[in-house]
């Protein structure tokens, strides 16, 4: 049983287990982006049993990025690893370095952007660890071949918990 301010207890056997898994920096890329960018999925919603989902999303020096939305269900964290994104906290875009970090709760409008002109690459984390490979993968595949239809969209963001401001 754990302490006060602790979850409950999601393991209950009665030893550890060998279960953890290495994800290398090497490792290809999961899904290619415009602009010469990758994401690379180290944690899924699915293989965290739905605690969060964790992503490094590498972005290639065109300007790109969502504008500002808002999630119902799920928070959003940016982790920014190299070069420089910009990063909309709700009021403002400010320029985020390595290093640099943005938590952004429930219903906290947000967005980000690489206006660079260089490359730049963050950690993105989402808890709880909703599905956002089929998100990422769908705006990925519309991107090349083409929109879809406004109905289609509307559908598409309320299925993935994003709402646009």
């Amino acid at each position: 049983m754990s302490g006060p301010g602790y979850p409950p207890d999601r393991y209950t056997g009665p030893a550890g287990e060998v279960t953890a898994s290495l994800r290398r920096a090497a490792a290809s890329p999961d899904l290619s982006l415009g602009g010469g960018g990758a994401a690379h999925y180290l944690a899924t919603g699915a293989t965290t049993g739905g605690a969060f989902g964790l992503y490094r999303w590498e972005m290639g020096p065109a300007p790109t990025g969502p504008g500002p939305h808002f999630h119902r269900g799920i928070t959003e964290s940016f982790y920014v690893l190299s070069g420089t994104v910009r990063l909309y906290d709700g009021e403002r875009w400010l320029d985020g370095a390595a290093g640099d970090f943005l938590h952004v709760p429930e219903g906290g409008v947000h967005g980000f952007q690489n206006e660079s002109g260089e490359p730049a690459s963050m950690l993105l984390l989402f808890t709880p660890g909703a599905p956002r490979e089929e998100y990422f993968e769908t705006i990925a595949d519309a991107a090349r071949r083409g929109a879809m239809s406004p109905e289609d969209w509307t559908e598409f963001f309320l299925r993935h918990d994003t709402f646009w401001v």
